[in-house]
């Protein structure tokens, strides 16, 4: 997970940092529900920071039917 998204993002980045969160973010995805809360606020960060990077960069997000 990043530490912090600035609307200065720097897009050239963004090819490793997506490849990067989507593997932590598949991994809670692989993990049991869990209702800690903890675990749901992170797993909710990667989400948001992916959509960050996607929109702040005009990446065309990948369809992954949940």
């Amino acid at each position: 997970m990043l530490d912090q998204l600035e609307s200065n993002y720097d897009c050239a980045n963004a090819g490793a940092d997506l490849h990067s969160l989507k593997q932590e973010l598949e991994q809670f995805q692989g993990q049991a529900a869990s209702s800690d809360t903890t675990q749901k606020e992170q797993r909710n960060r990667l989400e948001n920071q992916i959509r960050f990077i996607e929109n702040k960069c005009s990446i065309t997000r990948e369809h992954n039917p949940q």
